[in-house]
């Protein structure tokens, strides 16, 4: 069978790209590949649960467009599928003077994305949010909140196969080629024919780009494993909802903080060490070859000259619980180790150019026979639904 569109990766990300698509022209024959047994099992099932505000973005980019555009759909898609949620604010803290310029400098960002009710508050406020938070200035940000992504995307998946999509698990693409003006998916089961590849692979886009591109593909996917701590259940009260640090302007992660779950629970964390696997969940997951990839990449490489504190800080904490505990009290100085329970891992796929660039924004490139969705990092999840509209545009051009 020839099919109009093939999405391969079937997270978030590919879920809400195919329902877009399918909602505006039904009548085209689409399916997903999935190369689990289940649908958003790596990035979509492990992340935070934060829906994200846009906050941190810079005006005009993808992130900020479609995070702010995406956060609102969700919402309405939560809405009508009676996904729980919860919009609880967050606060947004400077533990040292040195920070509040930059504080003040996401204050302002948020304004301008059109985060209405994002306003400086006193001490006394911070206290009345969060009792236990300590800090020299912070802000609010009442739009942020939590859900459970996994159910989000299977919400899609179901929305997506009743308007007539097909979703095939088990089926890791190998090897994509052309012939006669259409596209050949080769999986490890069967072969697929296509006049369209969209790839929304994840910790593997830069791959499955690969396969359809002719030149060398400038970018490469960095993995980065953000290992979590939970409080333990007697001590949850010391966080009500959602603290975050102020984050470094030159790294693109976040910074330890702390997150009520919607599944119930508190995280602490997440820090940002390599994965010696694109699929590296915990510390003793080794792939030498996906491992020597990495190492060298000259991006890579660049990144590793420039960063080298910040990454020796952040593996001095992935196994020092006592490095870890001493982060997590510049926002909690109540916390102790002995509050902390092992918690998950997610890994996060960072596209990282030859010149050694992060990329910060999202990445979308198109060929003749595909279209790659290059960078999806946070806040994907909660863009989902813009993503998928902003790639399902691009792909309605050639039908």
């Amino acid at each position: 069978m020839l099919y109009d569109i093939i999405i391969i990766g079937g997270g978030i990300v590919g879920l809400a790209t195919g329902l877009k698509i399918k909602e505006q022209k039904q009548e085209l024959n689409i399916a997903i590949l999935e190369k689990e047994n289940e649908l958003a099992k790596h990035q979509t099932g492990n992340n935070s649960g934060v829906i994200h505000s846009g906050l941190y973005y810079k005006p005009g980019s993808l992130k900020a467009i479609n995070c702010i555009e995406g956060y609102q759909e969700l919402i309405d898609f939560c809405d009508q599928e009676q996904i729980p949620y919860e919009i609880t604010g967050k606060v947004v803290v400077a533990t040292r003077k040195e920070q509040i310029p930059i504080l003040n400098g996401l204050h302002d960002r948020g304004l301008h994305n059109g985060l209405t009710g994002t306003r400086h508050i006193t001490l006394d406020e911070l206290r009345e949010y969060e009792p236990y938070c300590a800090g020299v200035a912070a802000i609010h940000v009442p739009q942020t909140g939590i859900v459970d992504y996994k159910r989000v995307a299977l919400a899609y998946g179901e929305k997506f196969k009743k308007l007539g999509g097909e979703i095939f698990l088990g089926h890791e693409v190998i090897r994509t080629s052309t012939q006669k003006g259409y596209s050949v998916v080769q999986t490890k089961l069967q072969h697929f024919d296509s006049k369209l590849i969209i790839n929304c692979g994840g910790l593997y886009s830069d791959k499955v780009a690969q396969m359809n591109q002719v030149e060398p593909l400038d970018v490469k996917i960095i993995p980065f494993r953000g290992e979590y701590y939970k409080l333990k259940k007697e001590r949850e009260y010391l966080v009500k909802n959602l603290i975050y640090p102020v984050p470094d302007p030159n790294f693109p992660f976040l910074g330890v903080h702390f997150t009520r779950m919607m599944k119930g629970g508190v995280e602490a964390g997440p820090n940002a060490v390599l994965a010696f696997k694109r699929e590296g969940y915990k510390r003793s997951d080794v792939n030498l070859r996906e491992l020597s990839e990495t190492l060298s990449w000259p991006g890579f490489q660049k990144v590793a000259a420039k960063y080298w504190k910040t990454g020796f800080g952040e593996m001095y904490r992935s196994f020092s619980k006592a490095a870890f505990t001493k982060a997590l009290q510049e926002l909690i100085p109540d916390i102790q180790e002995s509050d902390l329970v092992d918690g998950g891992a997610g890994v996060r796929a960072q596209a990282c150019d030859r010149n050694g660039g992060l990329l910060d924004d999202f990445s979308i490139r198109e060929n003749q026979f595909a279209i790659n969705v290059l960078n999806a990092p946070s806040p994907a999840a909660t863009s989902s639904l813009a993503i998928g509209n902003t790639v399902s545009q691009l792909a309605l051009k050639r039908f």
